[in-house]
């Protein structure tokens, strides 16, 4: 008779066949979890690189700045002197132009000089003002506005007439970027031989 049982599969073989079985689908599944991490990966990744990067608000008003201006003048007051037809102080008005240059060595102060060249009107004559000054000023960035306070002294002269003076004011800055801004500004000129006047300005301003 044939051996019937030289057929049947062996306990051994079986338990061989199972595990063997369970080992390929164990690879599979870490394959396939390892394709989903990679593929996570690279999407984050993308998305990452997709961040819009905002760079951080740069100050309108900073401290190393060289300004650069340009403006309309009028004076009004008296300007004394043998310059001037008529004896003794004569109230005279004036227009003009000038240019003027500054420096803030800190964020709130500065140094300056500015001339201006204007005609007295009624005279016939010229003036020729030039001033050196301090600045303060108080920075709004939020407002793009810059209130600022001027104190100095120079000199103003005419047709062969020289006065001293010394010079207050004040004025207000808007900025419209960190290179350009627009400003006015006036001041009271005091001195010597009857000077008794006020210089008032309004400009562009040019910032490097």
């Amino acid at each position: 008779m044939k051996n019937l049982t030289s057929n049947v599969p062996s306990t051994q073989s079986l338990k061989e066949s199972t595990l063997g079985a369970t080992f390929l689908r164990a690879t599979k599944v870490l394959t396939a979890l390892s394709v989903a991490a990679v593929m996570t990966s690279a999407v984050f990744a993308g998305s990452a690189d997709k961040k819009v990067i905002v760079a951080p608000q740069q100050d309108l008003f900073r401290a190393g700045e060289v300004q650069l201006d340009a403006f309309v003048a009028g004076a009004a007051g008296k300007f004394a002197g043998p310059g001037v037809p008529g004896s003794g102080n004569r109230t005279v008005t004036g227009m003009g132009s000038g240019l003027g240059l500054s420096y803030f060595f800190t964020r709130c102060f500065a140094i300056g000089l500015d001339d201006t060249l204007g005609g007295l009107n009624g005279s016939g004559n010229t003036f020729n003002n030039l001033q050196g000054n301090l600045i303060a000023r108080i920075p709004i960035e939020s407002l793009h506005l810059a209130p600022y306070a001027i104190a100095g002294g120079g000199a103003t002269w005419g047709n062969n007439n020289t006065q001293g003076n010394g010079n207050i004011g004040g004025g207000l800055e808007y900025r419209v970027n960190r290179g350009f801004g627009l400003f006015a500004d006036s001041r009271y000129l005091y001195g010597n031989r009857g000077l008794n006047e006020s210089l008032t300005r309004a400009g562009l301003r040019f910032i490097f």
